[in-house]
């Protein structure tokens, strides 16, 4: 009679989490999910086609039960942690809710103006600028306001009325914001960033996470907003 080892050899090949064993159906074999139930009915088959001449090892035994105990602890953990995972989606959902209405501040190098409400914004102004222009330009490329920002280091705010250079009022639409730092007779460009109001809050595909919804600059994901207002 020979003795049948199915447990150690299909645990063997399965030490990772959760336990996986490979089908014996050739050599294109497709890798299949160790259950819990599955190691029990390998475990009890050992037991019933072992040689009484020559029975399973005491020690063999009980490693194969610490497995066994191991599989189904990760199973197990695995479950719990994507029920944390989604009852903490949900909660950061619903706070966030709380944000509609409010206006939050986040990197942008373009966003949707309407006539008569203006756009707001800061820039990163890095150590030793000696002066900071934001240039808004439209839809075609075209300048259409120059703005001086305080040179100090750190984020430094700045507001447009709608109004161009020539007094004239734009239009509504998509405008880019772009700023530049002269220091030392060097011109280089410096992070902007965009005031945008949330009017809405929700929940990525699978989970992803929360995306406020806003007028000036559609989908922002809550892990970007640097300030709250």
């Amino acid at each position: 009679m020979t003795t049948s080892n199915a447990i150690g050899s299909a645990t063997h090949s399965a030490s990772g989490s959760p336990a996986t064993a490979a089908s014996a159906g050739g050599s294109g074999g497709v890798m299949q999910t160790l259950t819990a139930n599955d190691f029990l009915t390998l475990m009890t088959a050992q037991l019933k086609n072992q040689d009484p001449l020559n029975p399973t090892d005491s020690n063999q035994f009980l490693s194969q039960l610490a497995q066994l105990s191991t599989v189904t602890g990760i199973s197990s953990m695995s479950s719990t942690m994507s029920t944390l995972s989604n009852a903490l989606l949900s909660s950061q959902a619903l706070t966030s809710a709380a944000l509609v209405g409010h206006s939050v501040l986040t990197t942008a190098s373009s966003a949707t103006f309407t006539s008569g409400q203006g756009l707001a914004g800061a820039v990163q102004v890095p150590a030793n600028a000696g002066s900071v222009t934001v240039t808004i330009s439209d839809a075609s490329g075209t300048p259409v306001r120059h703005i001086a920002v305080p040179a100090g280091a750190g984020l430094q705010g700045f507001q447009w009325d709608g109004t161009t250079d020539a007094g004239s009022a734009a239009g509504s639409g998509v405008y880019s914001i772009a700023a530049s730092v002269n220091s030392g007779g060097t011109n280089q460009a410096a992070t902007t960033l965009i005031n945008a109001t949330v009017t809405s809050v929700s929940l990525g595909a699978n989970g992803s996470g929360v995306t406020l919804n806003t007028a000036q600059l559609g989908p922002v994901a809550l892990s970007s907003v640097q300030q709250i207002s």
